[in-house]
């Protein structure tokens, strides 16, 4: 999208990297070099990938296990159940019990369970689960795939932080987090302002991790519209108007919490919503990966991702290479991710009921 190439002469990175590509053995040689010459561009999106790999065919359960006491004895014993997963729904398993079979094969310390669940996706597949005291069952379930599993600890996730915040709000507060910028999240972000949110106070919109899409316009209209009419059917209490017809909208307080890992399209959110003024932004600046790219498919089944538009900000400034800032900074400690406390959430929350006091 840049005429200047950001800087680099692209005719002398060609001869550069010419003699090096020419000596490539293998695909993935030749990729390592292309990404190396491309990586002098400095932007972001921008690189070189292998042909699509096969999909993965384990069968998933919905389970994790004690690191502990697999390392030490290689006993698999459940530490999580994903909510929804196989195991949750198929199955009464509980955390604390061990998985001792999988189709009749004794598991030891040298077995393979992803052998073992190969090629059992949407088919019946018997565990043998053993409680804490030694009491065997066999039990019957259905694995998912794993794309599917991903979906359901995401889910798990998502719920977490929204009881997270309903807590530390004393139920004044509802949250939303948008996975990434497609259609499939905008769609989500409807139902979860539809069903979990409309009777709060306030909300927080978590972007943080989103890597970007093609929405932002669609989902920042349904935090910047505005009421303007009433409607009341006979005998039933009244409603905005939006709402009644099938248009959704979140009229009142709202903050947004952004990381380093908010990028693309989801920096393009972060800033709408400062331009629109819609809430304070709390969390760490985001990554400033904010052009637009497209794919080109090469003769050996490499895609190539190109940018081709550039993105510029309320103030005509380039937003490539120019994190989106935030009102109030908040860098989460190293390791709190393993515990229950997430500092970013505490303050989105304490700035947004800060907020609606003044």
């Amino acid at each position: 999208y840049d005429p200047a190439m950001h800087g680099a002469d692209w005719n002398a990175m060609r001869a550069q990297f010419a003699p090096q590509v020419a000596g490539a053995r293998t695909g993935d040689e030749f990729r390592r070099l292309m990404n190396l010459m491309v990586g002098e561009l400095n932007a972001s999106h921008s690189g070189a990938n292998g042909p699509a790999a096969q999909p993965p065919f384990t069968g998933r359960i919905g389970a994790r296990f004690e690191r502990v006491a697999y390392e030490s004895g290689g006993r698999l014993v459940f530490s999580e159940i994903v909510a929804q997963s196989p195991l949750a729904t198929d199955a009464d398993v509980k955390v604390g019990e061990t998985l001792v079979a999988i189709n009749g094969s004794r598991l030891a310390k040298s077995s393979n369970v992803d052998s073992l669940l190969a090629y059992t996706v949407d088919r019946r597949v018997t565990l043998r689960v053993a409680t804490a005291t030694g009491v065997e069952r066999d039990i019957v379930v259905r694995p998912v795939s794993t794309a599917t599993e991903k979906a359901l600890l995401y889910r798990q996730w998502v719920e977490e932080r929204r009881a997270y915040v309903a807590r530390a709000s004393n139920g004044r507060l509802g949250y939303v987090h948008l996975f990434d910028m497609g259609q499939g999240s905008l769609d989500q972000l409807f139902l979860d302002l539809d069903v979990q949110n409309q009777g709060m106070d306030g909300i927080v919109v978590d972007v943080r991790n989103n890597n970007g899409g093609f929405v932002n316009a669609y989902a920042l209209d349904v935090f910047s519209r505005r009421p303007y009419l009433t409607l009341t059917r006979r005998g039933q209490p009244s409603a905005p108007a939006r709402l009644q017809l099938g248009q959704r909208n979140f009229d009142r307080p709202a903050v947004l919490v952004t990381n380093q890992h908010s990028l693309s399209d989801a920096e393009d959110f972060a800033e709408g919503w400062r331009t629109l003024k819609l809430g304070p932004v709390v969390g760490e600046p985001t990554a400033g990966w904010i052009i637009y790219t497209s794919n080109v498919s090469l003769l050996d089944g490499t895609s190539l991702r190109i940018p081709f538009i550039r993105v510029q900000g309320a103030d005509g400034r380039d937003m490539e290479l120019v994190p989106r800032p935030v009102d109030k900074l908040v860098i989460r400690a190293v390791g709190e991710s393993y515990t229950p406390r997430d500092a970013q959430l505490d303050a989105a929350v304490a700035e947004l009921l800060g907020t609606m006091k003044r």
